[in-house]
């Protein structure tokens, strides 16, 4: 089987694999291109599970030398502690860990006024932005709402495609023509589904001493969930 070529450009993402450029983030790529131009003092990368927020955030992590903050940290720790001598911080599902811990509100505020204070930058990412979150502290929603937000939408064909040829070429396997047409309809359109669909093959292939066949992508997706339905093409 031929390995098909990517046409998609790729971004180093700093030992965690290539972030693939498409119509789907291509405009939050754009924002992270930016930085440390950007307007205000961060960004808000907004998009459903699996839209890869979380990977663009970390590519930007390497780049800005910034602080990964932890709901521990900020609950157990002063700000300047958190930071050190650094002046960027992200925060993964901003608004998902603000609604299981309110009491994190206050930290919150002192960090963002902190990296204001040195003119840094932080990063946030969730599902939807600022003025949609369940932040009673009205200073911190004050500033949270001026940040520029970005929005990644789900992986569309083009980049499912290369994402799962890229995660097939990284375990030496290739994934044909046919392949790719069985699966894109079929799979959950993320990018963890992709990589778990890659593992999965990866095993069942070595299991069975096969190559990566629509027959063999079948069962995989039996195992790990999805419409195993072969079409008749």
């Amino acid at each position: 089987m031929r390995q098909l070529a990517l046409d998609l450009p790729h971004r180093p993402a700093l030992g965690r694999g290539d972030f693939l450029v498409a119509p789907s983030n291509a405009v939050a790529v754009e924002w992270i291109d930016r930085w440390p131009a950007w307007p205000g003092r961060g960004l808000v990368l907004t998009g459903p599970a699996g839209a890869g927020k979380s990977h663009l955030a970390a590519v930007w992590r390497a780049l800005g030398e910034a602080v990964a903050l932890t709901p521990a940290a900020l609950a157990e720790r002063e700000p300047p502690a958190i930071l050190g001598q650094a002046t960027a911080a992200v925060l993964d599902d901003a608004d998902r860990v603000l609604a299981r811990s309110p009491a994190l509100e206050r930290p919150l505020l002192h960090l963002y006024n902190l990296i204001a204070e040195r003119g840094g930058t932080l990063l946030l990412t969730a599902q939807e932005g600022p003025a949609r979150w369940a932040v009673a502290l009205p200073d911190l929603r004050s500033r949270l709402v001026t940040l520029q937000t970005a929005a990644l939408g789900a992986p569309d064909d083009t980049l499912l495609r290369a994402l799962l040829v890229k995660l097939f070429a990284d375990r030496q396997l290739t994934i044909d023509e046919a392949g790719l047409r069985f699966l894109l309809p079929r799979m959950e359109r993320s990018y963890a589904a992709a990589r778990r669909l890659a593992a999965a093959a990866d095993r069942t292939a070595l299991a069975r001493r096969k190559d990566i066949t629509v027959p063999l992508l079948s069962s995989v997706l039996q195992e790990i969930g999805g419409d195993a339905a072969v079409a008749e093409d």
